[in-house]
């Protein structure tokens, strides 16, 4: 897993005419990772998305979907506090994907999750965010005690923009984790470009 932007197509922000054609856009301009979360259940882009992850060499993850991860042969899975818990994933997925947990503001969470074998954590959210608007809070005191006690790679998610973003990175994010300042933005090639230059 290469540092970077790990942009999250969310069903529920994009339209079905734009939807495949945003994600080639991000894939194409640098993303790192590629999440798919569809809330809704129905990951209906899930293969179409899987070959575009394959023509550009980008991880695909399959949010909170175990099954459809394995169908069709995604990279991994990100897991929430009320999904599939680590144990059961790991057991079903094999030890080859890669698996994320959620773990909000909550060090020893991650510290545990970290012990039970996850691939990486995920904090936030560390700013306001139209997406999720009541989401826990993080903060970048957790970000610096979590770098200096966890060894797996750390994304931070919550309302990241162009702006906030480097203020992430520069205190140990090894992933931002971007949706609406990503995927609403007026130039996305552009956009998804400069969000990935912060990691070089």
């Amino acid at each position: 897993m290469n540092k970077g932007l790990y942009a999250i197509a969310d069903s529920s922000i994009l339209s079905d005419e734009e939807f495949l054609e945003k994600v080639e856009i991000v894939l194409k301009n640098g993303a790192a990772i590629l999440q798919y979360r569809d809330k809704s259940g129905i990951f209906k882009y899930a293969v179409e998305i899987k070959k575009l992850c394959n023509q550009y060499n980008i991880p695909l993850i399959i949010n909170d979907n175990l099954q459809l991860a394995k169908e069709i042969d995604a990279d991994g899975v990100h897991l929430g506090k009320d999904d599939d818990d680590l144990k059961s994933a790991r057991e079903f997925l094999g030890n080859e994907m890669i698996i994320g947990v959620s773990c909000y503001n909550n060090l020893n969470r991650a510290l545990e999750m970290q012990n039970m074998g996850t691939t990486y954590i995920a904090f936030g959210a560390f700013f306001s965010s139209n997406t999720k608007p009541l989401a826990i809070k993080a903060d970048l005191e957790l970000l610096k005690k979590a770098k200096s006690k966890l060894s797996i790679p750390i994304v931070c998610i919550g309302g990241i923009t162009l702006e906030n973003a480097e203020q992430l990175i520069s205190n140990g994010a090894d992933y931002i984790a971007v949706i609406q300042g990503l995927f609403k933005a007026n130039d996305l090639a552009k956009t998804t470009q400069q969000f990935s230059k912060k990691f070089n």
